[in-house]
């Protein structure tokens, strides 16, 4: 069971940080072990177990974020990352298209909410097809997003806008070329406790049709055709 991060596991993403190297990592390895993956994979494993038991329909998995930079992406970085996270996501190769509900701790601040890594264009055109044909359901959704007392809309937008919707509601959301909804902050003392599973459910419960809208794209058909 999770039982929280703690003060040793933010001193060692400084650490790794400021001594990206193998020599640092291999004498620290126990503390990484202890202090940050085993309680990241303790999160991880309480979070889809709970999830999976309310929502039995989804075909979802859990992945926890090896330390381990891909050598061939270093691009002068040093061979380690200097945070870990967490997904719930649909089995996939290419998981970065699709819609996942995650968590990541950094040695500065912590993050969660549902999205996409790298939304693909045809998502985001069918997107907007589907607010100019039918805005209201996404509407509905977007209200009470802004409602919610943490999570909020993020994302980059086209440097051309893509048009401009007819519900003013939705004007947010058009012109993303990729999305988020979620939440980020500094560390606080949610996170040295189990608190942090109650609160992480709370909220992916609230995103859940948020998700379910995202995958309902795949059936439409491509726009840009």
């Amino acid at each position: 069971m999770f039982q929280g991060f703690s003060q040793e596991s933010v001193d060692f993403m400084w650490g790794i940080r400021f001594n990206n190297e193998r020599t640092w990592f291999e004498a620290h390895k126990e503390q990484y072990k202890q202090h940050l993956y085993g309680p990241m994979r303790a999160l991880g494993d309480e979070l889809y177990v709970r999830f999976q038991e309310q929502h039995r329909e989804l075909d979802i998995i859990r992945r926890v974020s090896r330390i381990y930079r891909d050598a061939r992406r270093l691009h002068g970085r040093g061979p380690y990352k200097d945070h870990l996270w967490l997904s719930m996501e649909r089995p996939a190769e290419e998981w970065t298209g699709q819609p996942v509900f995650w968590f990541e701790l950094t040695p500065e601040a912590y993050s969660y909410g549902m999205g996409f890594w790298m939304a693909p264009p045809v998502t985001m055109a069918k997107l907007r097809a589907r607010i100019d044909q039918d805005p209201k359901p996404l509407e509905q959704l977007a209200r009470k997003l802004d409602k919610h007392p943490r999570l909020q809309l993020e994302g980059d937008e086209y440097k051309r806008p893509k048009g401009e919707p007819s519900s003013k509601v939705l004007a947010p959301w058009y012109n993303k070329k990729g999305f988020s909804l979620g939440f980020e902050g500094d560390h606080e003392d949610i996170l040295w406790s189990h608190d942090l599973v109650d609160r992480l459910l709370e909220d992916y419960e609230f995103l859940l049709p948020y998700y379910l809208y995202m995958l309902s794209l795949e059936g439409d058909r491509d726009p840009r055709n």
